[in-house]
């Protein structure tokens, strides 16, 4: 897996980066893994030639960036429209700030409205990649709440919601604040054969 990932990236990975970027290689051949496996795949039987393995962008450094979390002081819900037309409610914890090649970027971190388990912040987002190279819907990546409001944001992890396989599965949309100017060439991405259809 080490010759895969550091293969795949522009210019060799530095040493403190090399760990992670290993880790995200075999992630992804998991998750493949996962996502053939009958008991456990939203993929429906049918369409797992169209979408196995999972297509991504080389993984990338570049796109491995450090964030601060700054707090919502007040309690702020958020009504985001779902891939079947229902609403979720999720309560925005805060918003990450960070810089990513150059840009000052930013994007709101959520947890289920209601939900006990608040260790684990929900990212959603969209950019300018969404729609051609990526689902039209978005992308997610998931964070392990932090004591000190310091984050890594890695891009590499961004995945695509499970409604982008099967559109029976109810799939939050990125709201208008988690729209990022720029492309995140990171992550998953569109299959070729499966772009057409999406």
């Amino acid at each position: 897996m080490a010759a895969i990932a550091v293969a795949g990236c522009h210019g060799a990975a530095p040493p403190e980066n090399a760990g992670e970027l290993n880790e995200i290689a075999a992630a992804r051949a998991a998750k493949d893994a996962m996502l053939r496996n009958p008991a456990d795949s939203p993929i429906p039987i049918e369409r797992r030639g169209d979408f196995l393995p999972l297509a991504y962008f080389p993984p990338d450094p570049a796109y491995i960036v450090p964030a601060s979390l700054a707090p919502s002081t007040t309690s702020i819900v958020v009504q985001m429209p779902t891939s079947t037309g229902d609403v979720r409610s999720m309560y925005l914890v805060g918003t990450l700030e960070f810089t990513l090649k150059g840009q000052q970027l930013s994007l709101g971190a959520f947890v289920e409205s209601g939900s006990r388990d608040i260790n684990r912040l929900f990212v959603p987002f969209t950019d300018l990649t969404s729609g051609t190279e990526t689902y039209a819907g978005g992308r997610y990546l998931d964070l392990d709440r932090t004591p000190t409001g310091i984050y890594v944001i890695d891009f590499n992890r961004a995945y695509h919601p499970y409604c982008y396989y099967n559109p029976t599965f109810d799939c939050p949309y990125a709201p208008a604040g988690n729209r990022l100017p720029v492309p995140v060439r990171a992550g998953e991405r569109l299959r070729e054969r499966a772009s057409t259809a999406h």
